[in-house]
C-alpha cells in the first residue's frame, strides 16, 4: 500500500469562504507538511453572503480556533436566537422559528404529539410557549445553555448575526499566524495534466504561475476552476425557487433589544433585517420575473429602519448546485458549488460543512474515486435537504390575489418535500432523513407556522391522562417562562463582553452586499 499525502493546497479567492476553508485547514494540517496558499484580487469584492447564522457556526468557530469573545469583538456580532416569519402566511400573519427544541418528551411520545394532542382537547397555548429561545427573542434576552439535559437551558441554542467582511479578515489573521500564504492576483489561466485532466497549477495577472496537488475552487458564482475549466455543470432550481435577485444595504439603525432576525414578505419576494452591534443589515431578495428592479428598490428602501448608509447594491443569481462538487484534485466551496437564497441563514452553513467534510474525507494525491464519490454525495444531500426546507415556506401560503405568491402555491414539489408534508399532514409524525441540517423542531416551526395542520398525532399519547398532560404542559410552560424572565438582556451580555456594545462607526459602506 502507497501513502502520497497532499503536500501543497491553492484556496482560489477569498471573501467569506476562502478564509474559512484557510482557517480550519491550517488549524489542522502543520504548516511544515503541507503548505496552503490563498490567491485573491483587491479589485474583486465579495459578495458576502452570511450575516446571518445557525448555531452549527459554533462548532466551524472551534475547528477553526475561533474565541467567541475574540470573534463577536472582531465582527461587530450579536447573538441570533431565531427567525422571526412576517406575512410568510398572509399579511398580518406572523410566527417565529426558533433555534433549540420545544418543551420534553415524556410518556412513549415526542412533545409535540403531547401538544398536538392538548390542541384537540381544547388547550390554546401556542407552541412557542414551549420554546425558550422564542421566549427569550422576544423579551430581548439571552443567556448561555446548558449541557445538563435536566436543565431547562439545555434547550436553549444560539447563533449570530455578524459583519462578513470583518469576519473574513478575522479569519485572514488566523489564518496568515498559521503559515497561510496570501497571494494577490487575478486568475487568468488554469493549467491541466494532458493525461489525468487534473489542475495543476493557476496563472496569474502578473505572470506568476501557482502550483498545488489539491485546489479549493472559492471564486463565488464566477466557479472559475470547477465551473469554467473544468466543466462541471449547474443544476438550475429556478422551478422550485422562483428569486433570482437581491438588493442589499446597510442602515445606520441600532437594535441590540431583538436578538433575531426577521423575513418579511413582500408583493414579489421578501426582505431581511439584521442587528448588528454597529448598523443593520437590509436587503430584499425577489423575482424578477414579477417586479422590476426599481420597484424591488422602493419597496426595499421604503421599509429599512434608519438611514442607509450606501446604494442598495444589486446581486443576480440562479438558485441551484454543481451536479458535483469535487472532480478530479479540485474542490467547489462556496458559492462556487452553488446559490440558495439566504432565507434560513444556510450560506456559511454550506460553506462550513463542506469544509468538515472534506476535513473527514482528506485525500492524498491519488485522491480515491470512492472517497470523492462520497463527498459528492453527502454535499450534494445537504444543498438538497435544504432546498426542500426552503421551498416549504413558498408553496404553503395563503397570500391570494398576488401574482407571485399564486405562482409559489402552484410550485412543483420536490417528491421528498411532498412526501414529508403528507405524512405530517396525516399523522403528525416529522420524516427524519440521514444527517437533516433541519431537525424535526426546525421543521415543526415552519410546517404549523405556514398553517400545515396535522389531521391526527400519535396514538400513543392517549397512554397519558387529560389531567397528567395538563399538568406537565402547565409545568413546562412555567419553568420556561421563569427561565427566560431571569436571563439577562441581550444589550447587558455585550456590554459586560464587548463594552460599549453598538457604539462603534457606521462600518456599513464595506458590507452593503451582505446577505443573510
Amino acid at each position: 500500500m502507497t501513502h502520497d499525502p497532499i503536500r501543497s493546497i491553492v484556496i482560489a479567492g477569498g471573501g467569506s469562504a476562502g478564509w474559512m476553508t484557510a482557517a480550519a485547514l491550517s488549524a489542522t494540517l502543520p504548516p511544515q507538511r503541507c503548505s496552503i496558499t490563498l490567491i485573491e484580487s483587491e479589485t474583486i469584492g465579495p459578495i458576502g453572503v452570511g450575516e446571518a447564522t445557525i448555531p452549527a457556526i459554533q462548532l466551524f468557530n472551534r475547528i477553526a480556533g475561533v474565541e467567541e469573545r475574540d470573534f463577536m469583538v472582531a465582527t461587530k456580532a450579536t447573538f441570533k436566537l431565531g427567525i422571526e416569519f412576517d406575512g410568510w402566511r398572509h399579511a398580518g400573519h406572523r410566527y417565529f422559528h426558533p433555534f433549540g427544541r420545544y418543551g420534553d418528551d415524556f410518556g412513549a411520545s415526542a412533545f409535540h404529539h403531547h401538544w398536538l394532542r392538548a390542541r384537540h382537547l381544547g388547550d390554546t397555548a401556542p407552541l412557542g410557549a414551549y420554546s425558550l429561545n422564542e421566549q427569550a427573542a422576544y423579551a430581548g434576552k439571552f443567556g448561555p445553555g446548558d449541557g445538563d439535559p435536566r436543565s431547562v437551558l439545555s434547550t436553549f441554542a444560539h447563533a449570530y448575526h455578524f459583519d462578513a467582511t470583518l469576519y473574513g479578515r478575522y479569519l485572514r489573521g488566523l489564518a496568515e499566524q498559521r503559515g497561510v500564504s496570501r497571494r494577490e492576483g487575478l486568475i487568468t489561466r488554469v493549467e491541466r495534466n494532458a493525461e489525468t485532466g487534473h489542475i495543476e497549477a493557476l496563472c496569474l495577472d502578473d505572470g506568476g504561475m501557482i502550483e498545488g496537488d489539491l485546489f479549493i475552487d472559492c471564486t463565488g458564482m464566477r466557479a472559475l476552476l470547477l465551473g469554467d475549466a473544468l466543466g462541471v455543470g449547474y443544476e438550475d432550481w429556478s422551478r422550485y425557487l422562483p428569486c433570482d435577485r437581491a438588493l442589499a444595504v446597510p442602515s445606520d439603525c441600532v437594535d441590540l433589544d431583538r436578538p433575531y432576525t426577521r423575513a418579511t414578505a413582500h408583493a414579489a419576494g421578501w426582505q431581511w433585517r439584521i442587528p448588528l452591534q454597529h448598523r443593520m443589515g437590509n436587503g430584499m431578495v425577489y423575482a424578477s420575473q414579477f417586479w422590476s428592479d426599481e420597484q424591488a428598490h422602493a419597496a426595499l428602501t421604503g421599509h429599512v429602519e434608519g438611514a442607509c448608509l450606501a446604494d442598495p447594491r444589486p446581486i443576480h443569481f440562479t438558485t441551484g448546485r454543481r451536479e458535483r462538487m469535487w472532480d478530479g484534485n479540485c474542490i467547489a466551496i462556496g458559492l462556487s458549488a452553488g446559490f440558495l437564497e439566504p432565507l434560513e441563514s444556510t450560506s456559511l452553513h454550506l460553506v462550513q460543512s463542506a469544509i468538515t467534510k472534506l476535513l473527514g474525507w482528506f485525500p492524498d494525491r491519488g485522491f480515491n474515486p470512492r472517497v470523492v464519490q462520497e463527498f459528492n454525495r453527502q454535499v450534494v444531500d445537504d444543498h438538497d435537504r435544504i432546498r426542500d426546507f426552503l421551498v416549504l415556506h413558498y408553496i404553503a401560503n395563503e397570500r391570494e390575489g398576488e401574482p407571485f405568491w399564486d405562482h409559489c402555491r402552484h410550485l412543483p414539489l420536490p417528491p421528498t418535500l411532498a412526501d414529508k408534508i403528507a405524512m405530517f399532514r396525516e399523522t403528525g409524525r416529522l420524516l427524519s432523513r440521514e444527517k437533516d441540517l433541519f431537525l424535526d423542531s426546525n421543521w415543526l416551526a415552519v410546517l404549523l407556522g405556514q398553517g400545515i395542520i396535522p389531521q391526527g398525532f400519535d396514538p400513543l399519547t392517549d397512554m397519558v391522562r387529560p389531567s397528567d398532560l395538563d399538568r406537565m404542559l402547565r409545568g413546562m410552560r412555567q419553568v420556561i417562562a421563569r427561565a427566560a424572565e431571569a436571563m439577562p438582556t441581550q444589550r447587558h451580555v455585550l456590554d459586560r463582553w464587548i463594552g460599549s456594545a453598538g457604539a462603534g462607526g457606521s462600518g456599513g459602506a464595506a458590507s452593503a452586499a451582505t446577505l443573510s
